[in-house]
């Protein structure tokens, strides 16, 4: 969502309620069959739409933005509205129809940073941190939790899913995002979404699409070929629906090839309603929508967040354009019925919303500080560990902790995803302390937390704004912790070298004591000339609202690292597809699917720490591999087991090789896997068919050649333990075919 400043028509909002509650009296009396709930959700809405008159409907199809904003002219939001919130749409109380109220974001329940109070709220990890995990479970309890404290606010519809695909590292939204690769990133953003929606919520799946950049997002045109499309962005958000069913998508800033995504007929009608066969609605974002009949048309469904657009389209010109033909009663039937599928496929009448507190009950907050803690441990990745320096002794004599901020908290990313946590700013007045920021610190300390680890070291703390003052503190410590942040949020893109001076502190330190582990707190890769330097890395990302003490859980092995990267984090900015900064105007993704580490396969180039790396404080073997053709696709099995003395969690990564694709290989399946010291467990994967073949755009189809394929199995990209072929039989697949 972004802030735009634009004249609007302020008694539009009082005529929308208006309409919503104008009906025929005698209507109240009629039987309600849509409010069956035995009843299939698409004879409910057939039922309903048959009751409804123009203006209800049009009255579905126009959102507010649910927080006063003076700037836009004064705006007031509707009184129904949740103070603070993204968006409400009225309700038609005469037909039982209850109203929108929608919040941001895909971490937790957000608050505008307008809005006179804000809602403490639990924060997840970034939603690249979660992918990290690899964990599906952990991520369908994340987004179980954020879903309940979203209801428990007063809203059933959550902005969350954010599934666009990492092509540009220095994207400013990278951390809302579920990393590089399609399979990944639509699996875990996916059970997220269903963690969500099982709280009788909606959850929209998000920003459709490529949409891989801030730099110029309104008018910015991503041209890439369409084949290409389908077989990474277009893929994530595919496999991401098929797994979580969102009730609504929500589409993007950007132009695609020339035409902005919220009026694109191939992307909404072809692509997502005629070949996914996909019965949610489409939601612009906030300010996305730029016409009316053409929007319409199109495919978008509801006009989302006045007063942020240039006109109120799906207002009064919506009704001037039915009346006149230009949209037909046909269509905009199917834009509320698309919207009333999602409300009745989720439960939204069944299970209305009963009330709206500011403040949730405290046994609540302490249940669900437990899964973003666990979501934070289980995404974060132990990049390097030489000479097995982590985990830390509790016994250890001194310890220097070294910049930031780590006596206050941490870091999150900031935006309409922003979610203000219970306690409030630990880092107060940081600029921007408006849109895009403010610049938020959780108040969960890693100091106070790694103090707790350790009751009986000195520990001392610097805050690094002197690298020579840091290094003669940490010359005579048996280790020394530096904190190193890359601040990112939405409506800007950020550099991959970390600011103020990080690595000019980090190498100094370093010199000074070999000793010295690395935290990152990060929206996504940053460049790490230093690691060679350095002992220890461990890549937190924006670890949440249980960030410090899960920072402190791994570094003393309470907790056993067990994330693995969702991206590629470059050696230099030349190894890119695009090594300069993003610009405005036109973006061509030439590489087409060849995104993160295919490209870095395809160009023979060696990244500083490859996807899917990962490191434990226990080691694992991998054993067994076999693969056959089953069924029109390949299945795999094989034996991990933990040969270390920890307990761990292994992630094995299947990856897949065939001709004629965009790289040398892709990944096919993946796990996460528990283990005892000395145990193991017999793996068996199926990989996705889609995943063996290439698009056929004549055939509008996938289409698997046939012959030999290798099935590598890996504990990383570039990290493979064993190579078994397989030969496949020529196949066809329709493009709505799903798992």
């Amino acid at each position: 969502m972004k802030l735009r400043r634009h004249a609007f028509t302020g008694s539009l909002v009082a005529l929308g309620i208006a309409l919503a509650a104008a009906a025929p009296a005698a209507a109240q009396d009629q039987p309600r069959p849509w409010m069956d709930a035995g009843l299939a959700a698409d004879a409910r809405v057939k039922a309903v739409l048959a009751q409804m008159t123009e203006d209800e409907k049009l009255t579905l199809v126009f959102g507010y933005f649910g927080t006063d904003f003076a700037p836009k002219n004064g705006y007031k939001a509707p009184a129904e509205a949740r103070q603070g919130s993204a968006g409400y749409v009225p309700g038609i109380p005469r037909l039982g129809i209850p109203p929108q109220w929608q919040t941001d974001a895909g971490v937790g329940v957000a608050t505008q940073g307008g809005a006179a109070r804000k809602r403490g709220r639990t924060a997840l990890p970034s939603g690249l941190a979660t992918a990290a995990s690899w964990d599906v479970d952990l991520a369908h309890a994340g987004g179980a939790m954020i879903g309940a404290e979203a209801r428990a606010s007063g809203f059933n519809v959550m902005l969350a899913g954010g599934v666009n695909l990492m092509r540009e590292p220095r994207n400013g939204r990278n951390f809302e995002y579920g990393g590089e690769d399609p399979l990944l990133a639509g699996t875990m953003v996916g059970a997220q979404i269903a963690g969500i929606q099982s709280n009788h919520i909606i959850s929209t799946v998000k920003h459709y699409a490529v949409n891989d950049q801030e730099t110029d997002r309104d008018t910015g045109n991503s041209i890439i070929d369409q084949g290409a499309a389908r077989t990474s962005d277009l893929l994530a958000f595919q496999i991401a629906i098929e797994k979580g069913d969102p009730g609504s998508v929500m589409c993007a800033y950007n132009r695609v090839n020339g035409t902005h995504a919220c009026e694109h007929p191939w992307l909404l009608t072809d692509v997502l309603r005629r070949d996914w066969g996909y019965k949610g609605y489409v939601m612009s974002d906030w300010g996305a929508t730029h016409s009316t009949a053409p929007a319409a048309n199109a495919g978008l469904d509801q006009d989302s967040g006045f007063p942020f657009d240039k006109q109120p389209y799906f207002g009064a010109p919506l009704k001037a354009a039915v009346a006149k033909g230009e949209v037909s009663a046909a269509r905009l039937d199917a834009m509320a019925g698309a919207i009333l599928h999602a409300m009745f496929a989720n439960g939204l009448f069944e299970k209305p919303i009963a009330d709206a507190p500011m403040d949730l009950a405290p046994a609540m907050l302490a249940d669900h500080a437990e899964v973003t803690r666990r979501d934070a441990e289980g995404g974060a990745v132990l990049l390097k560990n030489r000479d097995a320096i982590l985990p830390l002794s509790t016994m250890t004599k001194k310890i220097v902790v070294i910049g930031g901020r780590a006596d206050k908290g941490v870091l999150a990313g900031s935006g309409s995803s922003l979610v203000y946590p219970v306690g409030g700013n630990a880092v107060p007045g940081l600029k921007p302390t408006t849109w895009p920021g403010p610049v938020m610190y959780y108040p969960d300390a890693p100091l106070a937390a790694i103090r707790a680890q350790a009751p009986g070291a000195e520990i001392v703390f610097a805050d690094g704004g002197n690298a020579g003052s840091a290094a003669k503190l940490a010359r005579d410590a048996d280790v020394a912790i530096v904190f190193a942040t890359q601040w990112a949020g939405e409506a800007f893109d950020v550099s991959l070298t970390l600011e103020d001076g990080q690595d000019k502190l980090i190498a100094a330190v370093a010199k000074a004591n070999p000793r010295t582990v690395v935290v990152l707190e990060t929206g996504g890769p940053v460049l790490t000339p230093w690691r060679d330097q350095v002992s220890a890395i461990l890549a937190a990302w924006y670890p949440g609202t249980q960030g410090g003490n899960a920072i402190a859980n791994l570094l003393f092995g309470k907790e056993n690292p067990s994330g693995h990267l969702p991206v590629s984090f470059p050696a230099s900015l030349d190894q890119l597809a695009k090594p300069a900064a993003p610009s405005k105007g036109d973006t061509t993704y030439g590489e087409g699917a060849t995104v993160g580490y295919k490209w870095y396969d395809a160009k023979g180039l060696t990244p500083a720490f490859a996807f899917g790396h990962g490191l434990s404080y226990t080691e694992f073997a991998y054993s067994g591999l076999s693969a056959r053709a089953d069924g029109g696709t390949v299945s795999a099995s094989f034996t991990v087991r933990n040969t270390g003395k920890v307990k761990g969690k292994a992630v094995p990564q299947l990856y897949v090789a065939g001709a004629g694709w965009e790289a040398p290989k892709r990944l096919g399946a993946f796990d996460k896997i528990a283990l005892a010291p000395g145990e193991a467990k017999q793996v068996s994967l199926k990989i996705d068919p889609r995943l063996l073949a290439t698009w056929d755009g004549a055939g509008n189809g996938w289409k698997i050649a046939g012959g030999t394929v290798q099935v590598m199995l890996g504990t990383s990209a570039r990290d493979i333990v064993a190579t078994v072929p397989v030969t496949v039989a020529p196949r066809t697949i329709a493009v709505g075919w799903r798992p």
